[in-house]
């Protein structure tokens, strides 16, 4: 008898023993796991941060956001004489109120950019000079209202053109300025908020024709005394690339400028890039299938491996959109394609692919 109940103690000592690890594993976020390495962000709407589940999620996985939409030139600058400061205020404020860093997101992209920014009053298209003063007082005005609030800017986004036999994109900033709209921006930026981290921020960035063309601008503007602190590796990816071998070889790369390096909008695909849009083709699934979450599983474990290993020079690390019940990727390129790019899933569950980032000894 006195076995028996011995036997029956050890065996409740060890389930508290396991219970305990659980809760104590539960208690962490991604946050808490990398806290020794950089921190780790996610891309909020306005929206995001009112849903009392998301914020619940925000708030003990991440210690940053980024504004996905809210700071672009056309939602926050629609007419040349107003701004619209709502959703954007509301996401500093949130940060603010617990803690959480914020990185700005963009001050010059050639999309969701407002027309009136390239139009006079005739309609015509306007001059090189008038069109860097309009870009000097945006980028004044959205970088003086955050002052002190916001540590790092995407100055410059996506100006490599995707044709690997031409270098920058064609534009309406290139047709109207040349490419010295690019310099300008940083230097705009820099007078602003002269403490903020100052980036460039592309996709594709590991393939190794368009890693060489970034690599080229980004050489230019270092050499040329720029004020330009960090590339953004953009990290919309897929269970098929980037290969270790290239993501190493960006890093490398870009930190040899000494430049500091972060990956800003991460989320792994799990179909094959594409960019041209289309509709689902007949017999077309979006299935999740066993397969595909192992193989994303597997994916997020080398790609987080790398980042821990380069942790000298990578600082920060941010996932575009929360989870799987909402991301960019919905409808795009394929419409009627849902995608399951991220480490939550559609009830804002964390993914197997959640603890392959986070099993590793710190």
């Amino acid at each position: 008898m006195l076995k028996k109940q011995l036997c029956f103690f050890l065996i409740l000592q060890l389930c508290s023993v396991i219970q305990l690890k659980a809760q104590s594993k539960s208690a962490e976020g991604l946050k808490d796991y990398y806290k020794n390495y950089f921190p780790i962000g996610v891309a909020v709407s306005a929206h995001d941060i009112k849903d009392t589940a998301e914020v619940k999620l925000i708030l003990h996985e991440f210690n940053s956001l980024t504004p996905e939409n809210a700071m672009k030139m056309a939602p926050i600058h629609p007419e040349e004489n107003r701004y619209y400061w709502k959703d954007a205020d509301a996401i500093v404020a949130f940060a603010q109120a617990n803690g959480l860093r914020v990185r700005g997101h963009n001050l010059c992209w050639h999309e969701q950019t407002p027309p009136w920014l390239f139009k006079g009053a005739d309609g015509k298209q306007v001059t090189k000079d008038v069109l860097l003063k309009r870009l000097k007082d945006h980028i004044t005005t959205v970088v003086n209202r955050y002052k002190g609030k916001i540590y790092a800017w995407d100055v410059v986004n996506e100006a490599i053109d995707d044709d690997s036999t031409k270098f920058l994109r064609n534009s309406l900033w290139y047709q109207i300025c040349g490419e010295d709209f690019i310099a300008k921006a940083f230097e705009y930026a820099h007078e602003a908020d002269p403490k903020a981290i100052l980036f460039y921020n592309d996709y594709n960035t590991e393939r190794p024709e368009k890693r060489e063309r970034v690599y080229r601008l980004l050489k230019k503007l270092v050499d040329a005394g720029v004020p330009i602190n960090a590339v953004g590796i953009q990290a919309h990816w897929s269970l098929d690339e980037p290969s270790q071998q290239d993501l190493i070889a960006t890093i490398k790369k870009f930190s040899s400028l000494g430049l500091k390096v972060q990956v800003t909008e991460l989320d792994i695909s799990i179909y094959p890039w594409e960019k041209n849009k289309r509709t689902l083709r007949p017999g077309e699934t979006d299935a999740y299938t066993p397969e595909l979450e192992k193989k994303q599983d597997e994916k997020y474990a080398e790609v987080f491996k790398v980042f821990r290993d380069y942790k000298n020079v990578i600082s920060g690390v941010t996932f575009w959109n929360i989870s799987d019940k909402r991301t960019w990727l919905d409808d795009y390129p394929v419409e009627g394609r849902k995608n399951y790019p991220l480490l939550f899933d559609q009830q804002l569950q964390r993914k197997k692919a959640y603890w392959s980032v986070v099993d590793f000894k710190q």
